[in-house]
């Protein structure tokens, strides 16, 4: 496609960056779409936010559907139908391949200046950050405006990661494929990344099938998938924080609460940070406190009744648990390593103690690189060392950071999404809901996968957390189909609409078909019960034949 002539310039628009064109044309002037005019041999680019018909043929032409209204503008003399379009432009500026970036000359289009549509081959050249194949780069999709695969849309792994990502949707409109068309592109040979996802309903394990296919891998690379099934998941009780443990118990009074502080406490001043210390260990520690007051000194028995109350709630919690345990847990050495891809399944896992197993495992993250960045504390085990970058994916991420409530492992997202960039932690956030979702955690991420949302409160959310994504192209979210997503931020150059590429590996997040499953039933149960009937007849007729053989003639 080569640069095409579209439209003239009417003059400014409603706002500083913005300017009107008039059109004839209506097939290639759609919304998202991206027209350029001149200015000192620069093409100055701009993204179509809006149109709107100026002049039309009268309703009298359109009154009757059986006549077509070109038939009757030929009838009087009119050679064609004078359709005019309004069309409105955002501009963005030209493309400087110095410091890689739009700069915006802020020089205003001149009523009567001509205006183009932009090739495939300059949108290639200036949309993404990256080109398919490059080192570090994602192709995740092509531009909606255009054919399938003619303007390839590239991010920066390099930003993304560093900078964190947002994934938000509606059910059904596709994130957990776009999550994954994102992974497939991060294990590639050109990347070779250290992910974990954290998925709270199995729905990633398909992607084992990267390890046979041959485009993954190469020359000394081989990626690798690591499946942790929820009777894989292991967390040692002394990298529990005392919040960890309060918010694992059930219905705590504050005196109750006072003497697991004070357990707690004494635990950790006998063990220090170097040694491993159990569950019973704090149970030993708040049993000795049964016959003391709040000072220590023995009181004959006062404090029985609320020891017994913690000592059981800890029992009930930690006693048989098969999660925590007081010497294993899953290594950070066995969960991350370049090319590495693991998924942890925790979807039979109770919803608290998902966040309780997340809080604990990004804490031990965090700890790890930092260690490593600032060599400030390498005391840590060899198998608890990360020495590389890592980027962690959260499905149902509303689950670990809630809007309007304090859970334990909102504070350490917090924290890592603030302050991750100095010492390599990614983190990437997967939600249906952004309206449930932390809005200090969804404004940390500065590239966001936004893909159809129609429930207003989410929408409006996204309009106060995500800065760099104009209105007019917000207005477009409920009409986006499925697999279509608007990728904005720091990933890529310039806010576009993208239709998301086909996974290479097998989507596992599928809804089911519920009509089909039903007749499926029917027609296994009806097959079965005829078997059964055919084996009844066969061995009622086994018996005949043995009677008959009994019986002389």
């Amino acid at each position: 496609m080569v640069d095409i002539l579209i439209g003239t310039v009417k003059g400014p628009g409603e706002k500083p960056q913005e300017y009107f064109f008039i059109t004839p044309d209506n097939d290639q002037t759609r919304v998202g779409e991206f027209v350029y005019y001149q200015v000192n041999n620069q093409s100055i680019i701009g993204n179509i936010t809006s149109r709107r018909l100026t002049r039309n043929l009268p309703d009298n032409f359109l009154a009757d559907p059986n006549i077509a209204p070109q038939d009757i503008a030929q009838l009087i003399g009119l050679e064609s139908i004078c359709e005019l379009y309004e069309i409105t432009v955002a501009t963005i500026g030209y493309y400087d391949e110095k410091i890689g970036d739009f700069i915006n000359p802020r020089i205003p289009p001149k009523p009567g200046q001509t205006v183009y549509l932009a090739s495939n081959q300059l949108l290639s050249k200036v949309l993404s950050p990256k080109q398919v194949g490059d080192a570090g780069a994602a192709h995740i999709g092509s531009l909606l405006t255009r054919e399938l695969g003619e303007v390839p849309i590239v991010l920066s792994v390099k930003d993304v990661v560093a900078t964190h990502l947002a994934i938000l949707a509606s059910t059904g409109a596709g994130k957990s494929y776009t999550a994954s068309v994102l992974i497939e592109e991060l294990l590639r040979p050109n990347n070779r990344a250290s992910i974990l996802i954290v998925d709270p309903h199995g729905e990633y394990s398909t992607l084992r099938e990267i390890e046979a296919l041959p485009e993954f891998q190469a020359l000394g690379y081989k990626p690798q998938i690591k499946i942790f099934l929820p009777e894989h998941v292991r967390v040692r009780f002394n990298t529990l924080k005392m919040a960890d443990i309060r918010y694992l118990l059930p219905e705590m009074t504050d005196k109750q609460n006072y003497y697991l502080n004070r357990g707690f406490y004494e635990v950790e001043r006998r063990f220090g940070k170097q040694k491993i210390y159990g569950f019973r260990d704090l149970y030993d520690a708040i049993l000795a406190m049964k016959y003391d007051d709040e000072d220590g000194n023995s009181k004959g028995g006062s404090n029985i009744n609320t020891i017994e109350a913690i000592l059981w709630k800890l029992d009930f919690r930690f006693g048989q648990s098969k999660i925590f345990s007081d010497v294993e847990h899953n290594l950070l050495t066995d969960l991350f390593r370049p090319g590495q891809c693991t998924v942890l399944q925790l979807n039979e896992i109770d919803q608290q103690e998902q966040q309780v197993i997340t809080g604990a495992l990004l804490r031990r993250v965090n700890e790890a690189r930092v260690s490593w960045v600032t060599q400030k504390n390498l005391n840590l085990n060899q198998d608890d060392q990360l020495s590389f970058p890592v980027f962690v994916l959260l499905e149902e991420a509303h689950r670990f950071a809630p809007a309007n409530a304090t859970v334990v492992s909102t504070n350490v997202l917090k924290q890592i999404l603030s302050e991750g960039r100095k010492f390599g932690i990614g983190i990437g956030l997967i939600t249906q809901r952004p309206g449930k979702l932390d809005q200090d955690v969804l404004s940390q991420c500065q590239t966001q996968f936004i893909m159809r949302i129609v429930n207003p409160i989410d929408q409006n959310t996204i309009v106060s957390t995500v800065e760099n994504i104009g209105r007019k192209m917000l207005e477009e979210l409920p009409a986006l189909t499925k697999g279509q997503v608007i990728v904005t931020g720091v990933g890529i150059n310039t806010p576009v609409m993208c239709q998301v590429r086909s996974r290479v590996t097998t989507h596992g997040g599928q809804t089911f078909d519920a009509p089909s499953e039903w007749l499926n039933w029917h027609s296994v149960s009806k097959q079965q019960s005829i078997q059964q009937e055919q084996s009844i007849l066969i061995k009622a007729s086994g018996k005949k034949r043995e009677q008959m053989d009994g019986i002389d003639i």
